[in-house]
């Protein structure tokens, strides 16, 4: 009896042990918080508004210099960012129901079992979203995964929109939507249950348009205009059809950007308040230093460059160069990371830091050796370090897509995206469909596209000795590299997983 007894209580005792170890191991998880905005650049300045981001991220943390989007269209890149696969993958082409944004195929597929909220979830996360999620999402449903869920109702907007707030609709027509996305994270932080780890993800409207400042921004940057690059409003004859035929921007539209370059800005001061909030209240609650805070975009954005007066959908650096900052548990202090990184990128280096297994499908690999090993290392400069992925972009543009009142255009054309707001200078169209390779190594910095049109034109870039992309040298490769980045793009097009998305051309 007396053994028996011994036993009963050796074996209450490691009970108890693996308890306290399994206690010890949610503290030890750490929170995961994403703020996604949409639309902001890089390239442009659209990180000058940031004080708080730069200090309270960047500073404390990271900063990627070479963060990429792999669709420059807002509906793929955040299919991307929530599954870590390319767009060929997830289905989601463009913005449209039948593009695939918020389709069946993501729904039952993808949205079901496959995202950052179902993978987190299943294993003890509570889930918190707020914001802009897909571009076609109506509400009807709250998208596996989310436990708390406040999504908007389509596009980006700063009034008067309709957000599905868990088991209802609710519309707010005065209410500044980031404000109010700012209030919903901290009453979640406030109220939810401290013994399991977290992931937050707020998707505020800014800087997309209409561009909306709050009240109290308005005028903060008067008198600040669109930088002028050396591709502003030059149109370029070189590059593929779309932009070939485009002709200089009117004077009157370069006001108006003028203007709406100062409201991007505007827009986005109320997101950086945000920010300082999520961490004030991290910070006061004592779970700042074992949260990863990610402020990034889903893709960036133009203003005239190329005489293209102001979306994204090129495969261009002002479009598909994004910012990308990080804090964490395992980060220090003002690390600048060289590698190229891309947002499909995100949530394998969310399961490295969660102990997860990572998903083979993903097509993403993890940043987290470039955080981990960051000192003096620039990848630039390792002869060895070769990375070259996909930018994709399936254009929009059919007969009904015409605009009569652009009549310089004809419905053959198939163009998208015209409006007089624009000076009838159409942002898509069916042949703006290319596949393009981004690609790092040592003394290389390439761009390399291929368009499927009536022409199959190229377009080859040299980033270090062309850094705005002025001369296309598509027609001047040698035929052995034209060879080797069209085959990089032919396995790019059709890879699945990490092991076969990881492209060493040269």
């Amino acid at each position: 009896m007396r053994r028996l007894a011994f036993v009963y209580i050796f074996l209450a005792f490691m009970a108890i042990q693996s308890n306290l170890a399994f206690a010890s191991f949610d503290q030890k998880s750490p929170n995961i918080v994403i703020i996604l905005t949409d639309d902001q650049d890089v390239d442009l300045d659209g990180l000058f508004p940031m004080n708080n981001v730069k200090h309270l991220i960047g500073e404390a943390g990271a900063t990627f210099e070479n963060a990429y989007t792999s669709s420059p269209l807002c509906c793929p890149s955040r299919s991307s960012l929530l599954s870590g696969k390319y767009a060929h993958n997830h289905h989601a082409r463009n913005n449209s129901l039948s593009g695939g944004c918020n389709g069946p195929f993501w729904r039952s597929k993808i949205e079901l079992n496959q995202t950052m909220a179902t993978l987190l979830s299943a294993v003890g996360y509570n889930t918190f979203f707020a914001g802009k999620y897909l571009n076609a999402y109506q509400g009807s449903e709250v998208p596996n995964g989310w436990q708390q869920f406040y999504g908007l109702h389509g596009n980006s907007r700063y009034y008067n929109y309709t957000l599905r707030e868990n088991d209802r609709n609710v519309s707010y027509s005065d209410v500044y939507l980031t404000d109010l996305l700012k209030d919903k994270v901290l009453n979640f932080f406030n109220a939810r249950d401290k013994s399991s780890p977290f992931l937050a993800m707020i998707a505020p409207p800014a800087p997309h348009q209409p561009f909306t400042p709050a009240d109290r921004h308005k005028g903060a940057f008067k008198g600040s205009t669109a930088k002028r690059t050396p591709s502003y409003n030059k149109p370029d004859r070189e590059k593929h059809w779309l932009l070939a035929e485009s002709k200089q921007i009117s004077p009157a539209t370069l006001k108006l950007m003028d203007s709406f370059f100062q409201q991007r800005w505007e827009s986005l001061l109320a997101v950086d308040e945000l920010v300082a909030a999520v961490v004030e209240s991290l910070s006061n609650s004592g779970e700042l230093d074992n949260t990863y805070i990610i402020y990034t975009s889903d893709n960036g954005y133009h203003l005239g460059q190329f005489a293209q007066p102001f979306d994204k959908r090129q495969p261009y650096e002002t479009d598909i160069h994004i910012p990308l900052l990080i804090r964490g548990p395992s980060i220090k202090s003002g690390v600048k990371v060289t590698a190229p990184t891309l947002l499909i990128d995100i949530l394998p280096t969310i399961m490295e830091w969660t102990n997860l297994p990572l998903d083979s499908l993903m097509d993403g690999q993890s940043f987290q050796p470039f955080l981990t090993n960051a000192d003096g290392y620039d990848a630039s400069s390792d002869p060895l370090f070769r990375r070259g992925f996909l930018i994709q972009h399936f254009g929009e543009g059919n007969l009904q897509t015409y605009k009569p009142e652009c009549p310089m255009w004809q419905p053959a054309d198939r163009l998208a995206e015209c409006t007089l707001e624009a000076d009838c200078h159409c942002q898509d169209s069916w042949n703006n469909t290319y596949a393009c390779v981004r690609n790092f190594a040592h003394r290389i910095n390439h761009l390399y596209c291929e368009f499927h049109d009536n022409e199959d034109f190229i377009e080859f870039y040299d980033l270090d000795e062309d850094p705005h992309q002025l001369y296309n040298t598509g027609q001047q490769m040698l035929i052995i590299e034209r060879a080797l980045y069209s085959l990089a793009l032919q396995n790019l097009t059709q890879c699945q997983g990490a092991s076969s998305c990881s492209i060493h051309i040269f």
